[in-house]
């Protein structure tokens, strides 16, 4: 266990950039979708939907399996500019990764944002505020601190789905727990090592969260 220790904690570099492109992506997809969800225009708000109902209605496993393995047969794609990202096992992990967390985020945030009383609103529009303004800075603040709860058990769901990545030959934390089991035969130990890596994020995310609730609730 402890001459794993060291081998562990690097690869847990690994599944932190990959936990932490992905939450940004995630989030950039989730508000788009979720403003799409909003949208009065049907076919928007449909093929939001739709995406949203996709995404979290399939395993994340299968996703990355369909955009690793998948998308490579198609043999156009090998001949655009996108087999460059799509070759690469790492960024293959990352979109799938991306979308689904997006998915969930958008369907956070859509409930954040009907829950905001419209006398918030009204309120931004009797003062003579634009629309835009109004969103980004009432509604948008608003809606995240709603959300954040939610939203903070969708990055430890996340850091826990980031185990997937190994099977598609990425040495994450999982992935190096693989290989050190491979060749020393002790996946007891070894596994007890990593989960507690494991918990030890999840510790941190969760105290990370409730901090920010709180200052959120002072301010």
């Amino acid at each position: 266990m402890i001459d794993s220790l060291p081998k562990l904690l690097s690869a847990t570099l690994t599944t932190l950039k990959l936990l932490s492109l992905s939450l940004v992506f995630g989030l950039i997809i989730g508000l788009i979708f979720a403003i799409m969800r909003l949208s009065k225009n049907k076919f928007v708000s449909n093929f939001s939907y739709g995406f949203s109902y996709v995404f979290r209605g399939t395993p994340l496993l299968v996703q990355i399996f369909i955009i690793y393995f998948g998308l490579g047969q198609i043999e156009y794609l090998r001949t655009t500019f996108l087999w460059v990202i799509l070759k690469e096992p790492y960024w293959c992990a990352i979109i799938a990764f991306s979308l689904n967390t997006g998915a969930y985020t958008s369907e956070i945030l859509r409930s954040a944002f009907q829950t905001i009383k419209p006398g918030y609103i009204e309120a931004g529009k009797s003062l003579g505020i634009s629309s835009k303004i109004i969103f980004y800075k009432i509604q948008v603040p608003i809606a995240i601190r709603q959300s954040l709860p939610a939203y903070g058990n969708e990055i430890i769901l996340m850091l826990k789905g980031t185990s997937l990545a190994s099977t598609v030959t990425l040495m994450d934390l999982t992935g190096v727990a693989k290989y050190i089991i491979s060749t020393t035969f002790k996946p007891v130990e070894v596994f007890i090592v990593a989960g507690g890596i494991y918990l030890f994020l999840t510790f941190l995310i969760h105290n990370f969260i409730k901090f920010s609730e709180k200052k959120m609730r002072t301010n």
